[in-house]
């Protein structure tokens, strides 16, 4: 099985695989833990709570550069794309209005940056 550097450390940490990438154990089968639990039965709330720090343990985490970073890109794919919703906007606006002008003119809101685009 390919992976990459991240993933063969995830594994390690989660003691999945020895530091030479071989199985530590022999796989689970989860589906077997799956079936012999009734299928009305209820998870007390205490469990649940073992459960979900459980799973959260085996979450591999962004570091505070990592999140910097990501939150960097979106912030500028949001800024780009409003940017382009706004002059697209603008622009079908005043051509729409142009199209469809009755005679009348007054310009209103926009109309005027618009127009400079043109």
């Amino acid at each position: 099985m390919a992976m990459n550097r991240e993933q063969k450390r995830a594994m390690q940490k989660s003691g999945q695989v020895g530091a030479d990438g071989a199985p530590a154990a022999a796989p689970r089968d989860r589906r077997a833990a799956a079936q012999q639990r009734v299928k009305g039965e209820r998870t007390r709330p205490v469990e649940f709570v073992r459960e979900v720090r459980a799973e959260l343990r085996k979450v591999s985490w962004p570091n505070r550069q990592e999140v910097l970073r990501y939150s960097m890109i979106v912030l500028v794919a949001l800024i780009t794309f409003t940017a382009l919703v706004f002059v697209l906007d603008v622009v079908f606006g005043d051509f729409f209005k142009n199209l469809f002008d009755t005679g009348t003119t007054t310009t209103t809101g926009l109309g005027a940056l618009g127009a400079g685009l043109f």
